[in-house]
């Protein structure tokens, strides 16, 4: 699949390999989300050397560092070092006869700092005095966010305000889906795969509707997306596999700290930590009322719609699908699927709102049993309010409706203005004076 997007990021980066005294990057985000393909797409326009740690040995990881850096710098090839210390002592001094200033991006670092717990120290050395001597650009990265929060981010952190670019990568904007699937329907793509490049990638390679896409790479137990989450947790580092039944009870569909701890046979206070990892993750979202953001009435949601949709049909069915055949495992899929479409669009809706113009980032309101608003925003300068309704599919009844509907009591005193957000409008998108009609080519615009 060809680089999609990623712009903004590429030109801060590549701006900071052409600085004349160097300097340093810390790229993080969660597993599959592209910092990878970020990371070549640079080291190949900008001439620098891109290594990825595993979990292999400190010694072994230096001797695999050395070979990557033989390719520039003269002097390396069959050379040992003892420890990180004399290993980026060697690199700086070959750099300056070079005149090579990279960059040089370490990916994957955790892993080196499981194997050698030293080394953030001996960055920040090598950042603050042999880096800066010889002008080298470098860039570390990693998954881990309690790792990369440990290196970095915390203000005891060894390389804590070190950095001249510093910047998470999130999912790609639903914008780009079009990029990747042409006229096929976006907002199903946007429901099994989400933002997330690498699931794009595995999905265009296959033929057919997304359904049955789903069923190949998903459902199916030889499927390379069918035990994903797991993956994606235990590579987590430390490993995150001990958040697996916040997940799964979140995705069995409660959402109350009191409810998930309930389902999990624990006490409330015992899933606040892993609710915060999983946050941190980007894995899941904290959703309070329109207006209180400290409310005590908060829900936990699933953020990402691979994850929504694996939660809901594959962890709750491990054993079943082994046996199903292919036509049993889309009749499983077809039950969720027009949920899921719901819980999708309904968060793309939310998320596109401040892109329509002169309107905040929106939320949902609810309140005991007064009517819930899918969509509320406020105007830049807190005179208008935003109401919105969300369907999958809509009718002009749905926008009588929408009208007659009462305002919610903190409307009171603001310029209302309704909308409703339909992923199939009405016909002939007829709508009452005063409301907006918003539709899939709003929602998968361009930021």
């Amino acid at each position: 699949m060809n680089f999609i997007d990623r712009k903004a990021e590429l030109a801060r980066l590549v701006a900071l390999s052409r600085r004349r005294d160097g300097g340093l990057a810390v790229i993080t985000g969660r597993r599959r989300v592209g910092k990878t393909r970020l990371l070549i797409e640079w080291v190949e326009q900008s001439g620098g050397v891109y290594f990825v740690a595993d979990q292999s040995s400190a010694e072994v990881q230096r001797s695999y560092l050395v070979a990557a850096l033989a390719t520039k710098l003269r002097g390396l090839e069959g050379v040992s070092f003892a420890d990180w210390r004399t290993l980026l002592a060697g690199i700086a001094a070959r750099a300056i006869e070079a005149k090579w200033t990279g960059p040089l991006v370490l990916d994957e670092i955790p892993y080196l700092v499981l194997q050698s717990p030293e080394l953030p120290s001996v960055l920040q050395h090598f950042v603050d005095h042999e880096a800066k001597r010889a002008r080298l650009t470098l860039a570390i990265a990693g998954s881990s966010q309690r790792m990369m929060q440990g290196l970095v981010m915390d203000a005891s952190a060894p390389l804590f305000g070190r950095a001249h670019e510093l910047f998470a990568m999130t999912p790609l904007p639903p914008g780009y889906v079009r990029d990747a699937f042409g006229s096929q329907e976006l907002l199903e793509v946007w429901t099994a795969w989400g933002g997330i490049p690498r699931y794009w990638e595995l999905a265009r390679d296959k033929r057919g509707t997304t359904p049955e896409r789903i069923d190949h790479l998903v459902l199916d137990p030889l499927g390379p997306l069918h035990r994903e989450p797991d993956h994606i947790l235990l590579e987590e580092v430390p490993s995150a596999l001990e958040v697996r039944p916040v997940l799964d009870a979140i995705g069995a569909g409660v959402h109350r700290v009191s409810e998930i701890a309930g389902r999990m046979g624990r006490p409330a206070t015992s899933v606040a930590r892993p609710l915060d990892r999983l946050v941190g993750m980007g894995l899941v979202t904290r959703e309070t009322p329109f207006g209180e953001p400290g409310s005590k009435r908060s829900l936990y949601r699933i953020a990402d719609p691979f994850f929504r949709l694996w939660f809901r049909v594959v962890a709750p069915n491990r054993g079943p699908l082994a046996i199903m055949t292919s036509r049993a495992r889309r009749a499983l899929l077809a039950k969720h699927w027009p949920s899921l479409l719901g819980e999708a669009w309904e968060q793309l809706c939310r998320e596109s709102v401040s892109r329509l113009g002169e309107w905040s980032i929106a939320s949902r309101w609810w309140r005991g049993t007064d009517p819930e608003w899918d969509v509320v925003a406020e105007s830049l300068d807190r005179s208008k309010l935003l109401l919105g309704e969300v369907k999958v599919r809509a009718s002009q009844r749905d926008m009588e409706d929408l009208v007659r509907r009462p305002h919610p009591p903190f409307a009171e005193g603001r310029t209302v203005v309704k909308a409703l957000f339909a992923a199939h409008p009405p016909r002939g998108r007829s709508r009452a004076a005063g409301t907006l009609l918003v539709g899939p080519r709003d929602v998968f615009a361009r930021r």
